[in-house]
C-alpha cells in the first residue's frame, strides 16, 4: 500500500474538471456485456476498480481499446467466451456482483467461490442480489461453491426491496433489461449513478420508466444493441474538490458540475457555514468563508447531517463534511444511517486534535474548531475516509502521512496531480 506525505496549511485555488462517475462507469461497463455489438463509453475515468473488469473481459476474449488520455473506451464482446477461464470472477472489488445478471444472461449458470469485498464500512449481504435473480427467474443451489442459474433466460417479475440497495437495484435493472415481460421494483435506490446506469440501458434498447424514483419499470427486449454512452461527471469529485477549498481556506471553481444533484449537497455545506454557488454547470466556493457552525431554530438540538439512501445526503458524502467540520466554529451531530463501521476512523482524526465524540455505530458529535497538529494518520479501507484525512492534513501546517491510502486511487484519478495544480504539497511515498 502507498502512503502520502502531506505538506499542509496552503490555501487550494484554482479551476479543476471531474472526472466520469466511478460509480456509474462500472456497472455501466459490466451492463455492456449483455450485448455483442460494440459499446463506445466517454469521459471514463483511469481507475483501478475497471482496470480489474478490462482485464476479466479480456482474460475472458473480449476485445476494448481504452485511451486513458481521451477518457475513451471502445468495447466489443463478441468474442467473449461463455465459460470462466478459472472460474473465479475478479476479486477485491464490491462491483464483481454486477456482473452476476449478464453472466447468467450468458452462460445460464455461474459458480461464487469467493466472497467480493468493496471497503470496510461494514458487512455487505448477498442475499438481496440473490432474492432479485431468483425473483426474475434464476434458481440458487446453496452448496459449496454456491451456484445461481437461469433456464430459459430471465423472466418479468414484480419485486419490493427490504431496503434501498444501489447494487442490488441495479442488477434488478440489468437483468429485467433482458427479461421476458415487464418488470417492477419497488423501493428502488434512485442515486444519480443508478440513474445513468438506466438511461445507458435505455441507450442500448431498454424500456424503463421512473428512473431516478423509488419505483422502477422496465420493459424487457431480447437482444440489446450497441451505444455511445457518456459517463457523467462525479459528483463526489465535484464535492471533494468544494470541500479541499473551504477548509484550506481558498478558492475553488469545479468546471462540468452537475447543479441538479446538488440542492441537499449545497444546504448540507451551508450548515457549516460554506456557502456552494452554481453558475450553470459551475461550482464555486469562495475564499473567506464563515465556517460557523449554523444553530437550528430548535435551540435545544444540535444542528446535525444525516446520511441515507438518496435523496437523503450521500453517506459517501458524509466524510468530507467531518473532516471540513473540524474547522468550524460550533459543534455538529453526524448521523450515518447505513454502514455500522462509517466511523471506524474516528481515532484517526483525533491523531490531529480533533475533538469527536462517538455516540454510537451511526452517530458522532463533533466539537469544531479546536486546535490542530500534523499526525501520521492510519486510513481504513473506506476512500472517502481515506480522502477527508487527506484534507484535514492539507489543512494544517506542517507534514502530515495519511498511511494506506492508495485506496483513493478506486475513485480519483490523478488525485495528487489535481491537488497539486490547487496548489496542494503532496506526493506518493
Amino acid at each position: 500500500m502507498a502512503d502520502l506525505v502531506v505538506n499542509g496549511g496552503n490555501p487550494l485555488s484554482g479551476t479543476i474538471t471531474p472526472s466520469g462517475n466511478k460509480n456509474a462507469v462500472l456497472p455501466i461497463l459490466c451492463a455492456t456485456l449483455l450485448t455483442d455489438e460494440p459499446v463506445a463509453l466517454t469521459n471514463v475515468p483511469d481507475i483501478t476498480d475497471l482496470d480489474k473488469l478490462v482485464s476479466f473481459f479480456t482474460s475472458q476474449g473480449s476485445r476494448i481499446d481504452w485511451d486513458r488520455g481521451a477518457g475513451v473506451m471502445r468495447v466489443d464482446h463478441s468474442s467473449f467466451r461463455n465459460a470462466l477461464s478459472n472460474a473465479e470472477l475478479p476479486q477485491d472489488m464490491r462491483s464483481t456482483v454486477l456482473l452476476y445478471p449478464a453472466l447468467l444472461h450468458r452462460m445460464g449458470r455461474i459458480a461464487l467461490r469467493s466472497n467480493a469485498k468493496g471497503c470496510s464500512l461494514g458487512v455487505r449481504e448477498i442475499d438481496p442480489h440473490l432474492e432479485v435473480l431468483a425473483a426474475l427467474g434464476a434458481a440458487v443451489d446453496d452448496g459449496d461453491p454456491l451456484s445461481i442459474s437461469i433456464d430459459g433466460g430471465f423472466r418479468a417479475a414484480r419485486h419490493w426491496l427490504d431496503y434501498m440497495s444501489v447494487t442490488v437495484t441495479e442488477n434488478f435493472a440489468m437483468a429485467a433489461a433482458v427479461a421476458r415481460g415487464t418488470s417492477t421494483l419497488i423501493n428502488a435506490a434512485s442515486e444519480p449513478h443508478v440513474q445513468e446506469l438506466c438511461r445507458a440501458l435505455v441507450a442500448m434498447g431498454a424500456r424503463i420508466g421512473g428512473i431516478g424514483t423509488s419505483m422502477l419499470s422496465v420493459e424487457g427486449s431480447a437482444s440489446l444493441r450497441g451505444a455511445t454512452i457518456e459517463i457523467g461527471s462525479d459528483y463526489h469529485e465535484v464535492t471533494t474538490f468544494l470541500a479541499l477549498g473551504a477548509i484550506t481556506g481558498g478558492e475553488v471553481r469545479v468546471l462540468r458540475s452537475v447543479p441538479q444533484h446538488f440542492d441537499l449537497i449545497a444546504r448540507s455545506f451551508g450548515k457549516l457555514g460554506v456557502t456552494v454557488e452554481h453558475g450553470g454547470d459551475t461550482a464555486l466556493v469562495r475564499r473567506g468563508q464563515p465556517r460557523v457552525i449554523e444553530a437550528p431554530y430548535t435551540s435545544n438540538l444540535l444542528p446535525k447531517i444525516e446520511a441515507a439512501p438518496w435523496p437523503y445526503f450521500s453517506v459517501d458524502l458524509l466524510p468530507l463534511l467531518i473532516a471540513l467540520s473540524t474547522r468550524c466554529e460550533g459543534t455538529i451531530h453526524f448521523w450515518n444511517k447505513v454502514y455500522e463501521n462509517g466511523f471506524s476512523w474516528m481515532p484517526e482524526l483525533a491523531k490531529f486534535g480533533a475533538h469527536v465524540l462517538v455516540c454510537d455505530p451511526h452517530r458522532i458529535v463533533v466539537f469544531g474548531n479546536r486546535p490542530l497538529r500534523p499526525a501520521v494518520v492510519d486510513s481504513p479501507y473506506v476512500i472517502r475516509a481515506a480522502v477527508a484525512l487527506t484534507m484535514v492534513a492539507a489543512s494544517i501546517p506542517g507534514r502530515s502521512v495519511v498511511r494506506n491510502a492508495e485506496i483513493i486511487k478506486r475513485a480519483h484519478p490523478r488525485f495528487v496531480e489535481n491537488l497539486r495544480s490547487l496548489g496542494a504539497e503532496l506526493e506518493w511515498k
